[in-house]
């Protein structure tokens, strides 16, 4: 018997195109089959085993629940999981893995005994489409293969399996020195059967794909293990064909146990893509960053005026949101989302991001493109006219727009980027106009956005709540970091938004701030605000604080290096969609300033 797992109790591999999530039995509870954004084949960890997974492990009694591997890591800086459990019989390690594919995508798992001789069972129970539709297993030429609608998923095994209650179940035994390989491979229903796997030159090559990866790093530092994992994970949320970064690779995990927080991350939110990008570049990915740019350019086409927020892996607009009401979610936290209705807000901060991005690649030498800059320059055209208007801000609120201190300070960013760029001499634009657009943006914000009596910045203009996204305003620019108003922003979210353990919430959404973003319930403290947070007191010169804070952040991450969306102080655990890309990047983001100040330990 399998329940699924606590969420950091999940490991990530992943092909760049897909992920899966594997438990620390043995269980792999989620895997989308071909991309991201694909249907599950198992989706347990949003329901129960009737949803699909696969378990290999010690075989144990079927009543008990399954054992936990005694010990986990990834093999070296790669995304190749190993999973051992010392058991009365003996040891066994289970290597899990996705090869960077050039064909069918695999999902490669080799068993191999250490010591003594320990029975293992394999449990396979594929449901697809979200773990709805029950496929037509049947043999074939050797192989077994299930089939429902458009989708054919492969398995194969150099060991005996059989069939029992729409499961297939292969029993074994590994003494030292022995593997067993087993293989689960997806094509489209109406083509030939992907070729025969290669499970230890897969296993090879895929070794030697991380290894080259990281080898290009340019970050050496005192964090650089944390670091490297960060952007390992980064690279798995890349989508390789395309360029495209999903923020995660799940959808409705949720932000508060039990509550309807849940939303589909599986698709490229503008803003996350570009802060992950920025992170890439600093570590010395050029590469990523003009794929990226590329991805851009496409989606956004023709028509920045209609600029989303988010689209699809591959530049797809339409990204509708449903229910799937016969899942019951993570820990009965229900509805189960797919798609994401917030896909046409309007959120003029994406301006600013993309534009910081695009800036960040032209500075640090990645080749001209004209076409991006005339982009930039037609984003900027939009946001001339566009800027005073109210939005729903960068947290995606589903309430009334308002006028967020943060949408006006990254429209500032997005025309000083520009400027920037023109002054350079490699674009033109008129450059009088908008040197006087971001002074108006400044002294709006600076007006309608300060709370005098109080020494901060606010949420929006009039309103008295705090917002942790103001924490960007000393390090996007707007104002220098001494600024008596940057301190007595800091300080003040420090007393307000800060949860008893230290870390930072988005904004307050309980008591008399109860639905204030037109949505029930709470949630956790945000990490990636937490990281804003010590890179202020770094920038303000408190760097034995901002330390400090720092490492308390990297001890929450799980025992592989992953971190979810959010921690929840009270139940002490992860929350959120995971791993998420807006976390680990401003972990890579807080250890490259802390390092360059010499603010760390040891």
């Amino acid at each position: 018997m399998h329940v699924a797992g606590r969420i950091e109790d999940y490991a990530l591999i992943g092909d760049m195109q897909t992920a899966a999530l594997v438990c620390r039995d043995g269980t792999v509870d989620w895997l989308c089959l071909p991309r991201f954004d694909s249907h599950a084949i198992f989706a347990g960890l949003l329901g129960t085993e009737d949803h699909g997974f696969w378990r290999i492990g010690p075989a144990h009694p079927a009543d008990a629940q399954s054992p936990a591997a005694t010990r986990r890591r990834y093999r070296g800086d790669s995304l190749i999981l190993e999973s051992e459990w010392d058991t009365p019989r003996g040891t066994v390690r289970v290597t899990d893995f996705m090869p960077p594919r050039d064909g069918a995508p695999q999902l490669i798992r080799i068993v191999e005994g250490i010591s003594g001789r320990v029975p293992m069972r394999s449990t396979l129970r594929m449901r697809f489409s979200y773990g709805r539709v029950v496929p037509w297993v049947r043999r074939h030429e050797g192989r077994t293969v299930a089939v429902a609608g458009p989708d054919s998923v492969w398995f194969d095994t150099d060991c005996m399996t059989y069939g029992k209650d729409l499961t297939t179940y292969a029993d074994f035994t590994v003494a030292p020195g022995e593997t067993v390989t087993f293989t689960v491979s997806w094509e489209p229903s109406h083509k030939q059967p992907p070729p025969l796997p290669e499970p230890e030159q897969s296993l090879e090559a895929t070794e030697e794909f991380w290894r080259d990866w990281v080898d290009q790093c340019t970050y050496h530092g005192p964090y650089r293990e944390a670091v490297v994992r960060s952007l390992i994970t980064l690279k798995a949320l890349t989508y390789a064909p395309t360029g495209g970064i999903v923020a995660a690779p799940t959808t409705s995990l949720p932000e508060e146990i039990g509550g309807v927080r849940n939303w589909d991350y599986r698709y490229t939110w503008l803003r996350d893509a570009a802060i992950t990008l920025s992170s890439l570049l600093r570590t010395g990915y050029r590469e990523e960053a003009r794929a990226w740019r590329e991805w851009l350019l496409r989606a956004v086409a023709g028509d920045p005026e209609n600029l989303q927020i988010m689209y699809g892996i591959a530049g797809e607009r339409e990204l509708g949101e449903a229910e799937l009401d016969w899942l019951p979610g993570y820990e009965n936290s229900a509805p189960v989302r797919v798609g994401n209705g917030a896909a046409h807000q309007l959120q003029l901060d994406v301006y600013g991001e993309v534009t910081e991005a695009l800036h960040l690649a032209h500075m640090t030498g990645l080749s001209r493109n004209d076409y991006a800059s005339l982009l930039q320059l037609k984003l900027i055209r939009y946001l001339e006219t566009h800027w005073d208007q109210p939005d729903e801000g960068i947290w995606e609120v589903r309430g009334p727009r308002r006028h967020f201190v943060h949408s006006k300070v990254m429209a500032w960013v997005a025309v000083d980027r520009t400027i920037k760029l023109i002054e350079s001499g490699d674009a033109d634009g008129p450059l009088e106009k908008w040197r006087e657009l971001r002074d108006d943006i400044h002294r709006d914000v600076c007006e309608k956005g300060y709370d005098q009596e109080r020494n901060t910045f606010t949420q929006s203009y009039g309103s008295k709540e705090l917002d942790a996204s103001l924490l960007l305003i000393p390090q996007m620019g707007f104002l220098p970091p001494d600024d008596k108003r940057v301190i007595g922003t800091i300080e003040a979210i420090q007393r307000e938004l800060s949860t008893s353990d230290g870390f930072i919430l988005r904004y307050p959404t309980s008591g008399e701030h109860a639905g204030v973003d037109g949505l029930e319930g709470d949630e956790g403290a945000f990490l990636a605000c937490s990281f804003w947070m010590a890179d202020d007191l770094a920038m303000i010169g408190r760097v034995d604080e901002a330390r400090k804070l720092f490492e308390r952040l990297l001890a929450l991450r799980n025992d592989l290096g992953l971190l979810a969306e959010e921690w929840d102080p009270r139940l002490q655990r992860q929350v959120g969609n995971f791993p998420q890309a807006f976390s680990h990047v401003p972990l890579i983001d807080t250890a490259l300033r802390l390092t360059a100040s010499g603010a760390y330990g040891g």
